[in-house]
Order: C-alpha cells, then structure tokens, then sequence
C-alpha cells in the first residue's frame, strides 16, 4: 500500500485535525497504512463506540485532544509535529445543530479554519494543506444539475454558510500568501464532498446514523425528508481524492491549488427514501415510516444538492470507485460487525483500493 500515490505519504509528518471523528479516523487509517507519521488535533470522540474508539487509534497515532478554537493550543500542536502536509477536517458538521447553536458553529468553521491556515502560513515545515469544507458551500438555487468549483458560494443556513466563509477564507490566505515566492512554495486547496457515509459514524441527525440507531432496536426508521436528492457516497471515495490531490500538490506545485469537487457519480444520487429502502436490503431487515408530514413546519432543508466533478475526473484523472449498492454494503457490513476494529477497516480500505487499481487498469 506504501506505494500508492507515488509513494509521496510513506515516511512524511502529517496532521489530520479531527481525527477523533468519522472521517478522520477514516483517513488516519489509511495513512497509518500508507507508512505515514500521524499527529491528530480534536475534541474526544462523540460516543465510546465511533470508529476512532473501536480502531484504538489514540494509541496508533499521536493524539492531542483539544479545540480548534484554541490557537494557542493548536500552534504548539505545529510546532511539536513540524508536519509536511496537514488534513483540515475539525468542524461542527451538521445543518440541525447549526440552527441550535449559530455562535458555536461560526467560531468553529470559521475561527477555527483562521486559527489552522494562520498556523500553516506560519510554519516552516507545512508543503500542501487540503481544507474539507462541504458540498453545501454552494449557493444552492435547487438546480437539476451539479454545481461546479466556480460557481457562487453562499448557504441558507449557519453550517453551509459556515463553509461558504471557509472556502473564501482559504482562497484568500491562498492569493495572499501562496505566490510560489522566497524560499518555499506552501499550496492551500479545498475539498468539497458529498453526503458521505461508511461505518463508525454515530452522530445525532445524519440520516445512516439514525437508521442503525432504529434498526438496532428494532424500530421503525424515521425519515424527515424522503424525496430530497444527495449525492451519496461511501467515505473511502472523498478519502481516496483528498490523498491524490495531496500528492499532486505535493509533487508537482501549485498547478493543483484551488477548490475541487468531489462527488460520486450520476448513478449514486438517488432520494432518501431510496437510499434508506437499499439500506434495509443491505441490512437484511426493517422498515421506515415517512415523516414528512409531521415535519413541514420545521427547518430548511435543501430538496436537491449535486456536484459536478468533471475537475477532478480530467486534471486528477480520479473517478468515485464504488457504487450506492457497494457503498451501502459496506455501510451495513461494518455496523453489523461486532465491535468493528482497525483491522476490519483496513480490510475495506484494502478492498476498496483492489476496486480502485482495478478500474485504474480498466481506464473506467
């Protein structure tokens, strides 16, 4: 696996931020597996049972727990690890929360992505930063068609505004201080995925959490919204664009700097009902009652959001490899894994990347 990505991870210093979380944990996994040497800045862990708990990975990697609000904290975080690439994933990741606590959410994906790229520009070891942001930075007009990395940035509500802010922040620490002058070249780009989803993921109102939450007790799966379209995907497909972004920035310059796209394709953007009906398949049991009467009066929530990624398929030539049903499966497989642990996800990681080389080869 080391030689994946041009070999570029195998050896180097890297900081993933929220690593406690779900796809963070995600990527720490792989870039154990790469060979690289990982420090983690984040809260603790939402539950004892969240992938970064049952992986052990606070004794696989170097974890410091603390608050990307903190920039004192965080800077000696730089100064210890002195990383070549950082992973900016610390956030407060959901809409309906947002809505209960705007401050919270605004100091955190705002301050805190001033407090990461203030560090970054400040150290003398940083080469490429990658900031995940959200597909919902995007001005949402309820287009039919995916938005694309130029088109207007915005959000209806205190997240996705959060990370439209994110994203002009980046751009401009981008335009100011990344010129490609003096005796360094430090690039900064953004990634921005879709509705991701993968095992280990607990928290409140994220639409799988919740289904597994049901079905474990054996309740009826509520679902608030069961026409809204998303633009599913399985963790490991954002992961695998973010780790071969990297290493073209890393290898080749700022020609990759910039925001991309990185979603699945057509095939995988289906409604909410129909995700959660191929779920339960997967599941092997259950069923889901419609809510979306009871919940007209409450808050907004986007009816269609897609991504156009045709950026990443032609400057990275990088293609989602799964499809919804393998994403699914391997959603399902890894929650009805009893306690699933670190070699479990390597196991996926590890079929994921069979698949991957495979279409590689296949030039699909």
């Amino acid at each position: 696996m080391k030689g994946l990505f041009g070999g570029v991870f195998s050896g180097k210093n890297v900081l993933v931020t929220g690593h406690t979380g779900f796809k963070g944990s995600w990527l720490c996994i792989w870039l154990k597996e790469l060979g690289v040497n990982i420090t983690g800045y984040a809260l603790e862990p939402y539950t004892d049972d969240d992938n970064f708990v049952t992986t052990d990975l606070k004794n696989k990697v170097t974890s410091q727990i603390g608050d990307i609000r903190d920039y004192d904290c965080l800077k000696r975080v730089f100064d210890d690890c002195r990383p070549e690439l950082v992973f900016h994933l610390a956030a407060q990741p959901l809409v309906r929360l947002s809505y209960k606590q705007p401050k919270l959410t605004y100091d955190t994906n705002i301050g805190g992505t001033v407090n990461l790229l203030e560090c970054c520009r400040l150290s003398e070891s940083v080469r490429a930063v990658i900031n995940v942001t959200s597909d919902k930075c995007y001005e949402n007009k309820e287009w039919t068609w995916g938005y694309r990395e130029n088109d207007t940035l915005g959000g209806h509500d205190p997240y996705s505004s959060s990370k439209g802010c994110s994203e002009i922040i980046t751009a401009a620490y981008r335009n100011s201080f990344c010129t490609g002058t003096g005796d360094r070249t430090q690039m900064i780009s953004t990634a921005r995925a879709g509705n991701v989803i993968g095992g280990g993921d607990w928290r409140e109102d994220r639409l799988i959490p919740d289904c597994i939450r049901a079905l474990k007790k054996n309740e009826s799966v509520g679902i608030r919204s069961p026409e809204s379209v998303r633009p599913w995907q399985h963790v490991l497909d954002p992961l695998s664009g973010y780790l071969l972004l990297a290493s073209k920035m890393y290898l080749e310059g700022n020609r990759y700097a910039g925001a991309w796209n990185f979603g699945p394709d057509h095939s995988s953007i289906t409604t909410v009902r129909q995700l959660v009906e191929k779920l339960l398949k997967y599941w092997g049991s259950g069923k889901y009652t419609d809510l979306s009467e009871d919940s007209r009066q409450e808050l907004h929530e986007t009816g269609i959001l897609l991504l156009n990624i045709s950026k990443a398929a032609h400057l990275l030539n990088w293609r989602p490899v799964l499809s919804l049903d393998e994403a699914l499966e391997y959603t399902a497989n890894w929650y009805k894994e009893p306690r699933a642990g670190y070699d479990f996800c390597v196991s996926q990681i590890n079929d994921f990347i069979g698949k991957m080389l495979k279409k590689q080869k296949a030039g699909t």
